[in-house]
């Protein structure tokens, strides 16, 4: 009885002591208690945090806004109407005390005071104020003009404030006004929110606490009270046990029951889910393992049979020295390792030579080299030799036919192999597969990858060419595998791969890696021939949209390169344009992107450049112009739901433009540019300049307040003007100041023709893969001769008329041009008579001898003539009619100050016979006609 109640006070004892320890650990040394804790405190932080920043941040929104309403007070009052003459009253204070404080009151901020230039107080909410001076500051408002905001600390207030100039329509500071709210309104403001997120964050912390509670309080029950360290250490046993171990492991209890078997033995012994609690000897195990489990002794890499496999068996007693021990058996396999090992590697490098593919593959956009480099991946460690063939509208960039599955010829685009001395037809051969038992017509009907381990056995291949056939085996081709290229379910070549080094043939499996190998390729080459073709489309498109063959002009000598990026095509133009005497328009620009939508802008904006340039208007006038028809074309087009996407996509924002007038009678040109580099000059000592221009910003974004500038250049005659594309500078590697060194470099040679100079710039400056498109415009200048310039001026009498017009005639006998004497006679008289009478002073009339007769009269006033058709009863009107009869082309162009009339008549021979004057009235009786 004694050793029972011992025994019992023992059992007792221990059931305590476990008590106490589960009990203490269900505190923070449990994991859920430390889980409760750390969800805890992490929740305080963030949410005191969360508040405390979110004051600050009040704060500091409170106080912006302050200075933000404070100056848009302030600003509005000094640019009201009528503020700058009451400041300048005898009494501003009963101009504006009563305006200012309505104003006060209308916008809720705390004061608003109107002060003289030295600070002297005309208005103030606080009336008492009225006729002190401000304190504080105010030199940068009354002294510089400059508007600012501050925190104001002094009498009578602590503020925000806001001080402005008032400036008069002569420029002076006639005063200053001040707004601005009160710190202490500003901080009432702010405290007021403070209660709201002290309470919101309580309530946050309440919520992150009760929640963090209930997680641990469920954590406690799962994990029984459980520190970290003890499930750390249960849960890596038991994962090593079943998964982590390469071994099998098998745990049998006692009763020769099976207690565990891990993921290794369930595979090496083939055990269902269901073996668990059974016998060993109902596991269908080799009868010498179940004697070996059943007997309770121990062992060391015993080898024992299961199925197929042979496996090295060790067993331990779990319990040592314990009759009633079960036991822990381990295995591994034998058989396999160096099979699975090859094969492993096999593996292996199969995947990894698909990753090359992947990365190797498609590394252009050109399908010859898309196809060479399928060749050149699959050489050596897949195949001895590679060739691929692909139908002739896929080299073309074109769709392939529908029928593409039957075809019976290809065009061979690349071979690949160990040696060059191989049997193969080569690359740019006409493949023909006629028998269609041959490999390749199989794998083209069936789809999909085709072996033929022994060639020598293969009739239809060596029926298809049998001289070929039989070189291929003598040097020793012994196994093929061709596979079709497929893209989107279309054929686009094929691909073959020719052992003959390497002793094995192809295998089954063989087939399933060719077949992604060739999908990969097929996919890259399927891209690289849609970029052939949009490329194509988009060059066809361009090169139509850019000038065919220059103009006839005789003012510059010019040449020029276009070339577009490999890439894809752009929006680069040039062009060249005639204009009214003698000059010309050089005109270069940039669309930014690339492909067809690029294209089809930089044609829309060389035809609007076209058109504008009849208007004949100085260069900034022009951009001026396009700036204004680039944006609203924007506007139009990018209206609709999905306006945002097509802004990015279509929109014409970006482009650029450089537009330049030379005038060969005073060796004169003018520049301007919206955002394009500015042009290179050459000099007849071949100096090199970039003259600076003002960059002026691109077309699309609006002029707002900063027009496009012009520059004035003069350019002796040799000189060349040289227009270019950023795409001429800037490449991988070289920016743009690099670009333009080696183009001034490049250029500083006076002894070149313009062809030439293009084509030294190009050798020097043109990268083998430029990434954008390049236009290139070199214009060496001619200055008209000056005994082909005739001037003179007129007074405003209507004698003068007939002595000048005398005087022309007298010029163009000695130029030659007789027969067209009493033609120029006749215009000149009219638009000398028209600038007398409704002119202003001066008026000059010019002559030049060009390609045409150019005829100019100009006067100092800017109204336009225009052309009316004169009844039979009028007595006047018909005299710019005539003019327009009898000359090739008229116009009128304006200056800064003034228009010009000019009228251009065809030079004729010198034996043509003059036009007959009883086609005409008298010239004298055409003065008195008016317009």
């Amino acid at each position: 009885m004694n050793a029972r109640a011992g025994r019992e006070g023992r059992e007792g004892k221990t059931a305590r002591d476990g008590k106490t320890a589960r009990d203490g650990r269900t505190g923070l040394r449990s994991v859920a208690g430390q889980v409760f804790a750390l969800e805890a405190l992490i929740a305080l932080l963030v949410i005191v945090a969360a508040v405390f920043i979110t004051f600050q941040q009040a704060r500091q929104d409170t106080e912006q806004d302050a200075r933000i309403r404070s100056l848009a007070v302030a600003e509005s009052v000094a640019r009201a109407p009528g503020i700058a003459d009451a400041l300048t009253s005898p009494d501003p204070t009963a101009e504006l005390q009563k305006r200012a404080e309505e104003i006060r009151l209308a916008t809720r901020i705390d004061f608003v005071a109107v002060l003289s230039p030295d600070g002297v107080r005309y208005t103030d909410s606080d009336t008492s104020l009225i006729g002190t001076k401000a304190t504080g500051d105010l030199s940068r408002a009354a002294v510089d003009g400059n508007s600012f905001t501050e925190v104001f600390r002094g009498a009578p207030n602590d503020a925000v404030r806001a001080v402005v100039p008032v400036v008069d329509d002569q420029g002076r500071i006639v005063g200053l006004v001040s707004s601005g709210i009160e710190v202490e309104n500003i901080a009432q403001s702010v405290e007021g929110r403070l209660l709201v997120l002290a309470a919101a964050g309580t309530g946050a912390l309440v919520l992150a606490v009760g929640g963090a509670a209930l997680v641990s309080r469920r954590l406690r029950r799962q994990t029984h009270g459980l520190g970290p360290a003890e499930m750390t250490r249960m849960k890596e046993h038991h994962e090593a046990v079943l998964h982590a171990v390469r071994e099998g492991v098998l745990i049998v209890g006692p009763d020769h029951r099976l207690l565990l078997a891990n993921d290794e033995a369930r595979r090496l012994l083939g055990l269902s889910a269901e073996a668990e609690r059974r016998h060993v000897s109902e596991l269908g195990l080799d009868p010498r393992t179940v004697e070996l489990l059943t007997s309770g002794r121990a062992a060391t890499d015993e080898v024992h049979r299961a199925g197929d496999r042979l496996l090295a068996v060790s067993v331990r007693p779990t319990l040592p020295d314990n009759a009633e021990s079960g036991s822990v058996m381990t295995m591994r396999d034998t058989t396999e390792l160096a099979a699975v090992t090859g094969r492993a590697a096999v593996a292996r490098g199969r995947l990894q030579l698909l990753y090359e593919a992947g990365v190797r593959i498609g590394t252009t956009l050109e399908v010859v080299r898309t196809a060479e480099e399928l060749a050149e991946v699959a050489v050596p460690r897949f195949a001895d030799f590679a060739t691929v063939e692909l139908l002739e509208p896929v080299l073309r960039g074109e769709e392939p036919p529908e029928g593409a599955a039957t075809t019976t010829e290809m065009r061979r685009t690349a071979l690949s192999g160990l040696r060059p001395d191989q049997p193969l037809q080569p690359v740019g051969d006409t493949i023909r597969f006629d028998v269609s038992s041959t490999p390749m017509a199989t794998a083209l009907a069936a789809g999909h990858a085709m072996a033929q381990a022994e060639l020598a056995s293969a009739e239809g291949w060596r029926e298809q060419d049998p001289e070929g056939a039989a070189q291929a085996l003598a040097y020793g081709m012994h196994s093929l595998l061709t596979v079709p290229l497929l893209a989107r379910g279309v054929v686009l070549g094929m691909a073959n791969f020719w052992r003959a080094d390497t002793p094995e043939p192809f295998g089954e499996e063989d087939l399933s890696f060719a077949e992604e190998l060739a999908a990969r390729a097929a996919v890259a080459i399927d891209n690289a021939r849609r970029f052939t073709r949009e490329h194509a489309m988009a060059v066809t498109l361009q090169r139509s949209l850019l000038p065919r063959a220059l103009p006839e002009q005789s003012a510059v000598e010019v040449a020029y390169r276009y070339l577009p990026a490999k890439a894809g095509v752009g929006g680069d133009w040039f062009d060249v344009i005639p204009l009214p005497g003698a000059r010309v328009a050089l005109v270069v620009g940039d669309v930014v992107g690339h492909g067809l939508h690029a294209a089809a802008t930089m044609g829309r904006l060389r035809t609007a450049v076209h058109n504008f340039s009849t208007l004949d208007v100085p260069p900034d006038e022009l951009l001026g112009h396009l700036d204004e028809l680039t944006a609203r074309i924007d506007h139009r087009e990018m209206e609709g739901p999905d306006a945002e996407g097509r802004r990015r996509d279509e929109g014409i924002t970006g482009a650029t433009c450089l537009y330049a007038i030379y005038d060969p009678a005073s060796g004169r040109c003018t520049v301007a540019s919206a955002g394009h580099p500015g042009p290179a000059l050459v000099g007849l000592d071949g100096q090199v300049t970039f003259p600076e221009l003002a960059p002026g910003l691109p077309l699309g974004l609006g002029l707002g307040d900063v027009p496009f500038e012009t520059a004035e250049l003069w350019l002796p005659e040799g000189s060349k003007l040289v227009l270019f594309t950023d795409g001429l500078l800037e490449d991988r590697g070289r920016d743009l100041d690099t670009g333009l060194a080696l183009l001034g470099s490049t250029l500083a040679r006076p002894d070149r023709t313009p062809e030439q100079t293009c084509a030294d710039v190009l050798a020097t400056l043109l990268s083998p893969s430029p990434r954008d498109d390049i236009a290139l415009l070199v214009a060496r200048t001619r200055l008209l001769d000056r005994e082909r310039i005739a001037e003179w001026e007129v007074t405003r009498d209507p004698s003068a008329v007939s002595p000048v017009r005398n005087a022309a005639a007298a010029k163009l006998s000695e130029w030659g041009l007789d027969g067209l004497a009493f033609t120029a006679e006749l215009i000149l008289s009219e638009l000398i008579t028209n600038a007398v009478r409704y002119g202003a002073d001066p008026v000059r009339v010019r002559l030049l001898h060009d390609r045409t007769l150019i005829c100019e009269v100009s006067d100092g006033s800017s109204t336009s003539p225009h052309l009316r058709h004169a009844t039979t009863t009028d007595e006047g009107g018909r005299g710019l009619y005539l003019v327009a009869q009898y000359a090739e082309r008229w116009g009128t162009r304006y200056g800064r100050r003034g228009k010009t009339i000019w009228a251009e008549l065809r030079v004729v021979d010198a034996d043509a016979e003059p036009l007959a004057a009883a086609v005409v009235p008298d010239l004298d009786a055409l003065e008195d006609l008016a317009w």
